[in-house]
Parts: C-alpha cells; structure tokens; sequence
C-alpha cells in the first residue's frame, strides 16, 4: 500500500483507550494519528517508543510498530533502534516525571548525540499514573500527596532542559489546538536529528487546569507568544503588545506606541541556543509564555558517524567473531 493513500483511520487500531474521560492525552493521541498520514511515511517505518506513565500507553494505541519500555529509558531503546535501523521514523512518548526525573540522563544524552528521534514530552506537571505527587516540572508550593505542605523545589523548564543538552530542534505546542500540534508535528518529522517536543498537557484528575491561564481561550491572546520565525515578537489582542531583547534580558513593549522597532524579530535558525534559552525561561505572570519552535539548527548526526565509524573499522580488520570477542582478554571461570 502507498503511504499516501493512508488515512488517519489506518492509525486507529482496535485497543479501548483507558485514559481517565477528558484528559489531554486523547487530543494529543488525535492530532498524531491525523498527521502520521501527512508525512508520507509507510507505516512499517514508524515506530513509537514510550517508558513508563500515562502518556506511555501511547504505543498501545497506535495501529504502529511500538514498544513500551522501562521508566525512562525510552531515549536510549530508541538510540538503539535508531542506529540498527536509520530508515525508520522513530518517535519517543515521555511525561515530565518519566524523562526529566529517572530518565533525565538518557534524554540529555540522546539529545547531546543528535540522534534521529522524535521526543514528545506531555508535561502536566504531575505524576498522574501514581496518584499525583509532584513533579520535576511542578511549581514551588504545589500541594501533591508527596507535598503535603507545598514543593520547595525549583521546577526544570522542560525546553530549557533540552536546549541546555544541545538539542538541535526544540518547540513547544499545547493540547487544546490540533492543528498546532500538528503543524509542530510535522516540523519535528522533517528535521534530521534529534527533535524535541514539549506539550502542555491537563491533568484533569490530579491536576485539573495547571495551564489554563496559558492555553484557556480567554487568557492565549494576552498569555501566550506564538513563535514564528522572521516575525516579530508579538502577543496581545491586535498584535498591540511585543517582546524587546536587550542586554540578555526581555521586556513588555507596547509595540503599539511608537516602540515596534524594539520588538525582537525571532530567530530560530541561531547556532547560539542563548537566545532560544532566554525564551524557554518567560513565565506568567510578568511574561507571556512562547509555543512554537524555539531552536532548529542543522548539525552531524549521530547515526551517521558511527556507521561510518564501523564501516571503516570492518574494511580495516573483517567482520569480527562476536564469540571470539567474548572469550578474549581477561576471563574467568566461577565454580
């Protein structure tokens, strides 16, 4: 079958979808299963690999190849994948708990390699599968059964977690807008290396409305900076508001007053990540909080060099003997 001829109904399989009714995983599950058809992918090249939480049931309800993998480990199966079948479009589902706790180590690392995967991180800053403690991403003073009397921690800032590591493409979408998501969606499909994605995600059992003054249709015009690249840094009703950029540090203008020369211009092709970091940082309520793509930049990829790199080594001393490589160098018999 042509890819082209696929639909999204050739991404639905027959599994019940057990998310608790109303949570954000549903859209998200949607928009992908949409924009999978639109990218021109045969389906026995798609692979979805997931760890361990809510969103990583994921792999279940894609009529896909997939694998649900142990807590937080879900980048470096992928890693593998990835170097043993370079043809494939591999995409890693992840929480906030699953790979910015246990499996912070293995995102940095695959994001630092610039390997060839797709990371959809949901953050809803909770731990949902387990009841609802806090997580990596949760605000000081977030009241979970873990923190009964409120985090003292200091949240990640997902993006920035992934720039930070040197990811190549980084963005940001949300689940109340398909047609966002799918837009990123594709963007991350389309670029060579490893791409990161943040989505914010609503809990609506442990943490019902964490992002609404962000994504709430009221609050998005005056809440949320819609990144494009070549344009201007402009939010508010009538575009009247804008970001100014200077020494490191941003601020409000009203781009409507005679200051549009100061509104910043987005760049996300800046080899530099300082720029794209100074983003990932804008909060509610002093600033409004950017979706789209922060970062993409080209870079080698990982795949490639090590292939290369095995290729050259077997052309210099032969295909090897895997049981003369075990029984090599020092050994021991234990009796």
């Amino acid at each position: 079958m042509s890819a082209t001829a696929l639909t999204k109904k050739d991404f639905v399989n027959d599994q019940e979808v057990r998310w608790c009714p109303g949570c954000g995983d549903y859209a998200i599950l949607a928009a992908i299963q949409k924009t999978m058809p639109e990218l021109g992918v045969a389906r026995e090249k798609i692979v979805f690999v997931s760890g361990i939480g809510c969103s990583s049931r994921f792999p279940y309800y894609m009529n896909t190849y997939g694998f649900h993998t142990i807590h937080g480990r879900a980048p470096t199966i992928a890693t593998g994948l990835a170097l043993a079948r370079p043809d494939l479009s591999i995409w890693v589902i992840t929480g906030d708990g699953d790979a910015l706790s246990i499996g912070g180590n293995h995102l940095i690392h695959a994001m630092r390699r610039n390997v060839n995967i797709k990371v959809l991180l949901f953050n809803n800053q909770t731990y949902g599968l387990t009841k609802g403690q806090y997580s990596p991403t949760s605000h000081p003073g977030t009241i979970s059964k873990s923190t009964p009397y409120g985090s003292v921690d200091q949240p990640f800032s997902a993006t920035a977690v992934a720039l930070g590591a040197g990811a190549t493409f980084v963005a940001r979408t949300y689940d109340k807008d398909a047609r966002h998501m799918s837009d990123v969606f594709k963007r991350a499909h389309e670029h060579k290396g490893a791409a990161f994605v943040e989505i914010l995600q609503n809990c609506v059992i442990f943490n019902d409305g964490v992002f609404e003054d962000i994504v709430g249709k009221d609050q998005r015009v005056d809440h949320m900076l819609h990144l494009q690249h070549g344009e201007r840094l402009r939010f508010g009703k009538d575009n009247q508001k804008g970001l100014a950029i200077t020494d490191f540090a941003a601020e409000v203008v009203d781009a409507a007053s005679g200051r549009l020369d100061d509104v910043a211009v987005h760049r996300e092709d800046l080899q530099n990540p300082g720029y794209a970091f100074l983003l990932s940082h804008l909060m509610q309520p002093e600033f409004p909080e950017p979706v789209g793509v922060f970062r993409s930049v080209e870079k080698p990829g990982y795949e490639s060099a090590v292939i290369a790199q095995i290729e050259e080594q077997t052309a210099r001393r032969g295909r090897g003997n895997l049981d003369a490589l075990l029984r090599s160098g020092d050994t021991w018999q234990i009796h």
